[in-house]
This record gives structure tokens, C-alpha cells and sequence, in this order.
């Protein structure tokens, strides 16, 4: 596996290998992003599904949502199964997207828990998507800047 270097970083020198090499990047980078976000917007609508399913499985005690392990709280079971499978899947874009953008440690600890955190992930795919776009458009006017005029 080979690493690739940063081509948002200062130093890198213009020319053709480069700018294809950014242009790569760019490509990888805003699809790691489309799909961070795709994922990011699904698993906060199925974590508050959950949350409404806990509510009326705990507090309102609805029937088929009931502790007492009625037939009918099939329902509850697969939004937490859906749920648990779209996190893990929502886990994978996050670590794609971090690596692509090879942002610090912290980052992806705060991208992760905000497939926990009730809203969070609304807010925090906001934040992460201004941030990354930014920094990919900039690598983009560095490519569209070092290509060479003919």
C-alpha cells in the first residue's frame, strides 16, 4: 500500500505529476465526503428512531414496545439491529474521510461518538462537511493554479 502525499500540504511542487496526483485526491476526497455525509444523515435519523422506540418501549410502556417481551415488540428489535448495522457502516465512512483528509486523532473520536449522541450527528456533519469542502476546493484551485496552459 502506498501513501500518497497531502496535496493541500505547502510544498508541493507544481507541475503535471502533481496536479493529476491532486486532482486524485480531490476525487477521493469528495467522494469519501458525499459518502460520509450520506451516512452521517442516516444513522441520526435511525439513532432518534431508536430513541422514540426506547421511550415507548420504557417510559410509555406501549404495547408491542413493552419490557415484558411481547410478540409484538418485533419492531423494537429490528430498528436496533438496522441501527447497530448502519453505525458500523456509518464507522467506516467516517474512518475513510479522516484518513482521506488525514485529520487528527480527535476528529475521528468526535465523528464516532456522534453516531451516539442524539442530533449530534446533524450538528457535527454541518461543521465537517464546511471544513472539508474548504479544504477541498482549496486543493482544487491549487490543481486548477499548476496546470499547465497549452
Amino acid at each position: 500500500m502506498t501513501t500518497q502525499p497531502d496535496p493541500t500540504t505547502a510544498g508541493t511542487a507544481p507541475g503535471a505529476a502533481s496536479s493529476a496526483a491532486t486532482a486524485t485526491w480531490v476525487r477521493k476526497a469528495t467522494g469519501s465526503l458525499r459518502r460520509y455525509r450520506a451516512m452521517a444523515w442516516l444513522t441520526g435519523a435511525m439513532l432518534l428512531l431508536l430513541c422514540v422506540e426506547m421511550v415507548l418501549k420504557y417510559v410509555l410502556q406501549v404495547p408491542g414496545f413493552n419490557v415484558e417481551g411481547d410478540p409484538r415488540s418485533e419492531a423494537a428489535r429490528i430498528i436496533a439491529m438496522v441501527h447497530g448495522w448502519v453505525y458500523v457502516v456509518y464507522l467506516v465512512t467516517v474512518f475513510d474521510l479522516w484518513s482521506t483528509l488525514r485529520w487528527r486523532l480527535g476528529r475521528l473520536v468526535t465523528m464516532a461518538l456522534a453516531g451516539v449522541v442524539p442530533v449530534m450527528s446533524f450538528v457535527l456533519e454541518r461543521r465537517v462537511h464546511a471544513q472539508a469542502q474548504a479544504r477541498i476546493d482549496q486543493a482544487a484551485g491549487a490543481a486548477a493554479g499548476a496546470a499547465p496552459t497549452a
